[in-house]
């Protein structure tokens, strides 16, 4: 790895991945599923793209700018998706997300 600040986001990303894994997992297991559509699909989306977003970084890929401000959209999408609704799980991914949005942009910075 690079340096420091590279590990360091690599950790966020892998902490937003598990984090959106686990609430999309557990709204389903919510009372109305269908209810929560848009939250699970914006947890998968931002999984995915925290995931691609780790694998530029690890191997210095030309794109990972671009990656980056994708991450950083789709973190934010899922951060005040997940924080409209109050179960924990949710609550915990938005604030994960949160913080992976801000270590992608300080990186870009």
């Amino acid at each position: 790895m690079k340096d420091q600040q590279t590990n360091a986001l690599l950790q966020h990303l892998i902490k937003c991945i598990t984090a959106c894994e686990h609430c999309a997992d557990r709204c389903l297991n919510e009372k109305d599923p269908a209810m929560m559509a848009d939250c699970i699909r914006l947890d998968r989306d931002c999984a995915d793209i925290c995931t691609l977003t780790a694998r530029y970084l690890a191997r210095d890929s030309a794109h990972k700018q671009a990656a980056l401000r994708l991450c950083i959209a789709i973190c934010q999408a899922c951060e005040e998706e997940c924080a409209k609704h109050q179960h924990d799980h949710c609550q915990r991914c938005a604030e994960v997300c949160r913080q992976c949005r801000k270590a992608c942009a300080d990186h870009l910075a």
